[in-house]
């Protein structure tokens, strides 16, 4: 593994690195630290109240600012077969309960909730013949939301597990809900390959609206993205474009296609960043882009070594948006510029999302290895090895990580993909 800093002084480096050691990982901003957001002031995200949900806000920043990083850790549990299939996509991500644990899904179509102490306090049945679940669920109102690739939304029980409603969409669910609080998004896949759009009612599953135009066209596997300042809804597809709704009121207002070089279109498989005026995603065109809200233009591109579809994480005090790549990068991106201020190198893809916290950066590789490193000068803290590749998005909460694993070799037999725990060593 190499790491290469650029932008950063080797002594700037050295001194961020020396405090961390000293105070563990989570450090106390440096009121010195430039804020560099259009306001002056960093941007804040956007959680309704009482919504627990992936990548943590609407505007899918990923971002846990009070959440404690640990400084070195050690494995709690493993919660085993989670994930047994053999579809390559990034698989789902742990959600917190309201008084205590986790609840994530599996590509074996089962839903559990499982305590902090590894115990399953229940499971549910969704998808059990087909790819299972892939996306996160939301976890509101004393219900857990979730879709699944036999094309049905689910709602169940929080405490129990048991089913509330199912609203059959048709097609596949690969993505994961979003929930602004009054209404639930879903992207659906179907097989001509065709896409839509719909916004269900939480409490009974009715449809309330699917665009009319059964946008996006082609198989949308990245999870909407809602961004309230702008008054915008964004969502990516297969097709290689961006599709942008007015929000709340959902009519569509542009489209954003990418241009790679070859003149093909690179396909958006991964969640869509929003972040001050633009929306962050990489494409299989091997780019990252970032994209104005407002009007569907292009801001900027990173050209990349490999395909990208990882979920971009945001820091708004830093004002950096991190993103990977097939190329094995982990990118820290000036938000306005796309400027690298550095970059680190794992072994393999990256195709899950990155969380970002106080200081640090989480996320997983295909290197079959979990990572955290410094917000800063991309630094390794530590790093824990796997059997399977780490395609799930790390969920860091009270002051442990929640991760799923794909299973190592499915076709060879071997397809016991866990789930994991990790704690202050």
């Amino acid at each position: 593994m190499t790491r290469k800093v650029s932008r950063r002084t080797v002594l700037q480096a050295t001194t961020v690195s020396g405090l961390a050691a000293l105070a563990g990982c989570q450090l106390p901003q440096d009121p010195g630290t430039p804020v560099r957001g259009a306001s002056g002031e960093p941007d804040e995200q956007t959680r309704p109240e009482g919504v627990r949900q992936f990548r943590r806000s609407l505007e899918n920043w990923g971002y846990e600012p009070d959440a404690t990083v640990p400084s070195t850790v050690e494995r709690d549990w493993r919660v085993p077969e989670v994930n047994t299939g053999t579809h390559t996509a990034a698989k789902a991500s742990a959600v917190p309960l309201p008084d205590d644990g986790v609840v994530i899904g599996g590509d074996n179509g089962l839903l559990r909730a499982l305590s902090s102490d590894g115990e399953e306090l229940w499971r549910a049945e969704t998808d059990m013949d087909g790819r299972g679940i892939h996306g996160t669920p939301v976890v509101a109102d004393g219900r857990v939301y979730i879709g699944a690739y036999d094309g049905v939304c689910y709602a169940f029980d929080v405490e129990t597990g048991d089913p509330v409603w199912a609203e059959e969409l048709g097609g596949s669910i690969g993505s994961s809900p979003k929930h602004d609080g009054e209404r639930l998004f879903v992207a659906v896949e179907y097989a001509d390959p065709e896409g839509s759009t719909f916004a269900l009612d939480p409490e009974t599953g009715d449809v309330l609206w699917e665009d009319p135009n059964h946008l996006p066209t082609d198989h949308p596997h990245s999870t909407p993205a809602i961004d309230p300042k702008t008054g915008r809804m964004v969502l990516g597809s297969n097709d290689g474009s961006l599709y942008g709704w007015e929000y709340p009121s959902l009519e569509h207002v542009w489209t954003f296609d990418t241009e790679p070089d070859n003149g093909t279109k690179g396909e958006i498989k991964g969640p869509i960043a929003t972040y001050d005026g633009g929306a962050f995603f990489g494409s299989w065109d091997e780019r990252i882009y970032r994209v104005d809200l407002e009007d569907g233009t292009e801001d900027w591109h990173l050209e990349t070594g490999g395909l990208s579809m990882t979920g971009p994480g945001v820091d708004p005090v830093r004002h950096l948006v991190f993103a990977g790549s097939h190329d094995g990068n982990c990118y820290a991106l000036d938000a306005d510029d796309g400027d690298i201020e550095w970059q680190y190198q794992t072994g393999r893809p990256l195709t899950g999302s990155i969380t970002v916290c106080a200081d640090t950066v989480v996320f997983g590789s295909k290197d079959q290895t979990l990572y955290a490193v410094d917000s800063d000068t991309g630094d390794e803290r530590w790093h824990v090895d796997h059997d399977g590749v780490v395609t799930s998005t790390p969920l860091v909460h009270d002051g442990a990580i929640y991760y799923a694993e794909r299973a190592p070799d499915p076709d060879g037999g071997d397809t016991d993909g866990g789930a994991y725990r990790l704690v202050a060593a």
